[in-house]
């Protein structure tokens, strides 16, 4: 699989979600009831809200995760980028040819549950990256694509180039989808990738669990 640059920590989690003060600007989705707009598809408010609710309720399992997640004041705006950019994997999708079988989802899933000892563990790590354990079945479905898409640049997934050729493709892609965001959760930075200046790495998943020292406490870094 696609080797990742993302090293996350769930002490960290509050750095990650805490982006800047967002500056509002434009019109359009507010109108329509949408969070944001990609190229034809609304993100509804409804959707983002519910999304936002079930990572606080998710938090919830850890007391210091709990805590940063409900003292950041940019927490919509963190999930928000990672549904539009859900949108922008599916339109990349499409575009070349690329498909998913739920099989293959269920495959990638049981993989890295082996990978991090089980269901749980893998779900707590997520949660360290901002992802309630309802949505990991799509950032799951991402991570498939980003290693087709790889294979359907002439690379082989994981190989030298491999990531930086598909990172152009989703840029490129977010580009052509116009995207538009409610100026209640900031503007779509086409340079990060994501709402606001903060770079989200287009995937976040197929994390390691590794030894924090002699501590032995888990971190998030990207493997193959």
């Amino acid at each position: 699989m696609v080797r990742r640059r993302t090293a996350v920590t769930v002490a960290a989690v509050g750095l990650l979600l805490a982006s800047p003060a967002l500056t509002a600007c434009g019109s359009g989705p507010e109108r329509s009831g949408a969070a944001a707009v990609v190229g034809e598809h609304r993100i509804t408010i409804a959707t983002l809200q519910s999304q936002v609710g079930d990572l606080r309720e998710a938090a919830k399992s850890d007391p210091q995760l709990a805590q940063a997640v409900d003292g950041t004041s940019q927490l919509s705006s963190h999930v928000l980028s990672s549904l539009v950019q859900d949108e922008v994997f599916a339109k990349a999708a499409e575009q070349h040819g690329v498909t998913v079988t739920a099989a293959e989802v269920d495959q990638e899933k049981q993989a890295v549950y082996q990978q991090f000892g089980g269901q749980q563990q893998f779900e707590q790590q997520m949660l360290g990256q901002g992802i309630a354990p309802g949505r990991l079945d799509t950032v799951l479905r991402d991570q498939v694509v980003f290693a087709k898409l790889a294979t359907a640049l002439g690379y082989q997934p994981g190989s030298d180039g491999a990531e930086a050729a598909v990172d152009k493709t989703l840029d490129k892609t977010a580009e052509g989808l116009h995207v538009r965001i409610n100026p209640r959760y900031g503007t779509w930075n086409a340079k990060s990738a994501s709402v606001g200046q903060e770079k989200l790495p287009w995937l976040v998943t197929r994390t390691q669990v590794s030894a924090a020292g002699d501590g032995g406490g888990a971190t998030a870094a990207g493997i193959a």
